[in-house]
């Protein structure tokens, strides 16, 4: 059900969030500070999100009854990850107003189909194929991919569902080894630096975006960010965004959105893959900007005016995983709290996750300060204090 551009849901009212980790429970807490309530669709008791708001349907994301009372209770209904199953998108799009639309998020879900966008709106992306089934993998245009990256169509994340293939005859055991299911081989490429645009468009298709910021990924997960990036070319900077804005209205998007981009040792820019929600990459708006990305997230559901974040400090965000709180032993133990909240522009962001579990996100900390250099040598000394490998 699409509201009218013009409509407006004003504070008082109850928004939905599918989902309830720590993304649900930064878009609950944006959202109740701007006088709104709000409804989680959550089956753990003891999720992120669920902690912090006494609304809790308490079901799975696919509960036919969870979803009829989510769409009375509500005015509006956004997402905190995309892998929501697809009827579920469906339902709520025709009965209450959702953000993103479910077609725009069953892009996103598909990365063959997210290739399949790029390549129509004219954004670069890495050579591939879509790998189907074992006949495909043995195709002889597949040596030109090689060595490439095997990845699952559909529910990989955060480095899961990926095979690195050397080889033209390693690539059919890969895809079994993956399943057997969908798959994309891509050329792995040579690569200079990670950005991301964190953008947000309103059902009148304004558009406003962060300013880009630089990534770097541990073991397929983001360990760190730095916005501004020390070293990037403003029209660099002004490629990445102009393109993920053109994904945005190819796909008729309505809420935030975060596109990764790949900047190659030859100075290209290739789009590496989207997300349909506020990104672990923006968590430093929180702190550094007058806007957060959460915040573009409430005012994009309920139509409010989209103004253009501010970036007021510079910023490095680290990503606390779960093995932060583990010594060189592997015995469990509080990390240091104290030592790296005595450093200077630390701001400390838990999620409420009862357990440390290696690889899981437990939280973030940012450094704000004058220089993004600045920045960066606070968070050194952070790395120090938590055992952090330095980067």
């Amino acid at each position: 059900m699409t509201a009218h551009p013009t409509d407006f849901i004003a504070p008082g009212a109850t928004l939905g969030v599918l989902g309830g980790g720590q993304l649900g429970r930064m878009f609950a807490q944006a959202a109740q500070a701007a006088g709104y309530t709000v409804a989680v669709l959550e089956p753990d008791a003891h999720a992120p999100a669920a902690q912090v708001t006494p609304n809790h349907v308490r079901a799975s994301y696919d509960d036919a009854d969870a979803l009829h009372q989510l769409a009375r209770i509500t005015a509006a209904v956004t997402i905190e990850f995309e892998n929501v199953p697809a009827a579920t998108l469906d339902w709520l799009d025709a009965h209450v107003q959702l953000a993103p639309h479910a077609p725009a998020v069953a892009v996103c879900q598909d990365r063959s189909a997210e290739k399949a966008l790029f390549t129509r709106l004219g954004v670069a992306c890495a050579p591939h194929a879509v790998i189907a089934s074992e006949a495909d993998a043995r195709t002889a245009h597949i040596e030109s991919l090689l060595p490439g990256i095997l990845k699952t169509a559909r529910l990989g994340y955060d480095g899961k569902g990926q095979m690195t293939v050397a080889s033209a005859a390693d690539l059919p055991a890969a895809w079994r080894a993956l399943g057997g299911v969908t798959c994309v081989l891509e050329r792995k490429l040579d690569l200079r630096q990670e950005l991301s645009v964190i953008l947000a468009r309103g059902r009148d298709g304004q558009i406003v975006h962060l300013p880009p910021q630089q990534n770097l990924h541990r073991d397929g997960i983001l360990f760190a960010s730095f916005a501004p990036p020390s070293a990037l070319e403003p029209a660099l900077a002004q490629r990445a965004v102009q393109a993920a804005q053109a994904i945005a209205r190819g796909l008729d998007y309505v809420g935030v959105l975060c596109v990764e981009f790949f900047v190659l040792d030859d100075g290209s820019l290739v789009a590496n893959e989207m997300a349909p929600r506020p990104h672990n990459s923006g968590h430093h708006t929180l702190d550094s900007c007058d806007v957060s990305q959460f915040d573009l997230q409430v005012r994009a559901l309920v139509g409010a005016p989209l103004v253009a974040p501010r970036q007021h400090s510079p910023a490095v965000m680290l990503n606390l995983l779960g093995d932060v709180w583990f010594d060189p032993s592997g015995q469990q133990r509080e990390p240091d709290w104290a030592g790296v909240l005595a450093l200077p522009g630390a701001h400390l962001h838990l999620y409420g996750k009862r357990e440390p579990r290696r690889a899981r996100k437990m939280g973030h900390l940012t450094f704000t300060a004058a220089t993004t250099a600045q920045a960066a040598q606070a968070a050194l000394q952070a790395c120090s204090v938590l055992g952090l490998e330095p980067f």
